[in-house]
């Protein structure tokens, strides 16, 4: 069982592209879980035991600049998984693709093109990549994380 959940997890994790070396990336993948406890309800992010179709995920990339000197102009650029679709990002900088990777936007913004030539608003079954722009220098020794989450296939 064990096994087969790790494998599953591999197929949903996308590394995220790192612009500078010094700035160390991990990743990790929980659950969202909905739990009644006392007759309330509770929303609980764990480490996910099994994943099934419907399951609400939360992606985590931690950041941590390791090196000596701030990291400028650093870029996280994440793939979504084939077999996640797309739910929501914390965080205004973040910005989506709906074309593989090739331009960026804010998800209201964009236009998907359809086969007979004509264009359509975007949704978030289109997002293909999301994409962190740090503004600020990041501090040598500054950490952070950055989230979005998605919904099994």
């Amino acid at each position: 069982m064990k096994k087969s959940l790790l494998i599953l997890l591999s197929l949903l994790i996308a590394p995220p592209a790192m612009a500078q070396a010094s700035v160390a990336l991990e990743n990790e993948i929980m659950i969202e879980r909905v739990v009644v406890e006392d007759g309330k309800r509770e929303v609980k992010v764990e480490v996910p035991k099994v994943v099934v179709p419907g399951d609400r995920l939360v992606f985590i990339i931690s950041y941590k600049n390791q090196g000596a000197q701030p990291a400028t102009d650093f870029v996280v650029t994440n793939p979504l998984p084939p077999s996640v679709t797309f739910d929501s990002v914390e965080g205004s900088e973040a910005v989506v693709s709906v074309d593989g990777g090739k331009t960026y936007g804010a998800l209201a913004a964009l236009q998907v093109k359809q086969a007979d030539g004509s264009e359509r608003a975007a949704v978030p079954a289109d997002v293909t990549h999301i994409r962190w722009a740090f503004k600020q220098a990041i501090p040598a020794g500054a950490a952070g994380t950055l989230r979005f989450k998605g919904v099994v296939k």
